[in-house]
C-alpha cells in the first residue's frame, strides 16, 4: 500500500484557492479535526502561508504528509530542482512527502519532466513522487520511464464523471488515483440521489459522495473554509455504502460533467 492508501492519508485537506488568514485558519481547523495530509502547489501561490500554518499547528513531522506540485513553467533542466528547493523554503520543510508534476508537459513529451521528478526524489527533496492530470496512456508511459514508484495520479474524480479508463490504468500500472474536485465544486448537490442515499446512513450528500470515491479505491482531497464542513469531509470512515448504492451512484457517471478541460486550462491533455 502506498502512502496515499494508508488510512491516515486517504483524506487530504486541499488548499486551492485559499490564501491569507482564511487559509491559515482552515489549516489550523483541519489539523485539530484530525487531518494529517495537506495538499498545495507552486501554482496556488500559497506555499508560504501553508508552511506557516502547518508550523503553528504543531503536527509531529512523522505524522504529516505534505504534497506540493511543480508547475509546468518549471519543467526545464535549469528551473525544476531550484523551484522544488524554493517550495521547500516556503513550506519550511527539508523535504515534501509527495512531489507531483501538476500537469503533463505541454506538447505531450513527458519524459524530461518525469526524469527530473525522479531526480528530486533521488536527491532527498521528496519521499514519494507522482503525477497529476495524466491520461491512461501517459500513466503507462510514465511507469516505463520512471524507476521509482509513482504513488498517485491526482485527477478530477467525482460521481458525475466517468473515469473508468483511468481506474483501469491505475489497476494496470499500479499508480493509484487521488481525487480533486471531489464534489464537482458543488454540482453533486443539485442531484437528490446523494442526499436520499445519505439519509439511509445518517450521512450528508457530500459524505456519501466522498465515501463512494474511497470505495472506488481513490483517495480524496477536499477543501472548505467552514469548520463544520471540514469535519464532515473527514468523518467518512465509519460507514460503508452497499453494493446496490454503489451501483446507483456509478450510474450517475454517465452525466460526464467535466470541470477541468482545455477551456479552463489550454494546455490540458485530451482526457480519456
Amino acid at each position: 500500500m502506498t502512502i496515499y492508501f494508508e488510512k491516515t492519508y486517504q483524506r487530504s485537506f486541499g488548499t486551492f484557492p485559499l490564501t491569507g488568514a482564511v487559509l491559515h485558519q482552515a489549516i489550523l481547523d483541519a489539523a485539530e479535526i484530525g487531518y494529517r495530509a495537506f495538499d498545495t502547489a507552486q501554482m496556488y501561490a500559497n506555499e508560504v502561508e501553508t508552511g506557516a500554518a502547518l508550523k503553528e499547528a504543531g503536527i509531529d513531522r512523522d505524522d504529516l504528509c505534505v504534497t506540493t506540485k511543480v508547475d509546468v513553467s518549471n519543467f526545464s533542466e535549469a528551473a525544476f530542482l531550484p523551484s522544488v528547493e524554493q517550495s521547500l523554503k516556503k513550506l519550511q520543510l527539508d523535504h515534501v512527502d509527495v512531489l507531483l508534476l501538476h500537469w503533463p508537459t505541454p506538447g505531450g513529451d513527458i519524459e524530461l519532466s518525469l526524469k527530473l521528478l525522479q531526480k528530486a526524489r533521488d536527491l532527498g527533496l521528496a519521499t514519494h513522487i507522482g503525477v497529476s492530470n495524466y491520461t491512461a496512456q501517459m500513466m503507462r508511459d510514465a511507469r516505463a520511464i520512471v524507476d521509482a514508484p509513482l504513488v498517485t495520479n491526482q485527477v478530477e474524480f467525482h460521481p458525475l464523471l466517468n473515469q473508468d479508463k483511468l481506474l483501469a490504468a491505475a489497476a494496470e500500472t499500479g499508480i493509484p488515483l487521488a481525487s480533486y474536485s471531489s464534489v464537482a465544486r458543488g454540482e453533486v448537490f443539485t442531484y437528490p440521489l446523494f442526499a436520499k442515499i445519505g439519509a439511509d446512513y445518517g450521512k450528508t450528500a457530500g459524505q456519501v459522495v466522498l465515501r463512494w470515491i474511497l470505495q472506488k479505491g481513490v483517495s480524496i482531497n477536499t477543501m472548505s473554509t467552514k469548520r463544520a464542513n471540514i469535519a464532515a469531509n473527514f468523518d467518512v470512515m465509519d460507514f460503508t455504502l452497499s453494493s446496490i448504492d454503489m451501483a446507483r451512484i456509478d450510474a450517475m457517471t454517465a452525466t460526464n460533467y467535466r470541470i477541468v478541460d482545455k477551456d479552463l486550462v489550454p494546455y490540458a491533455p485530451d482526457f480519456d
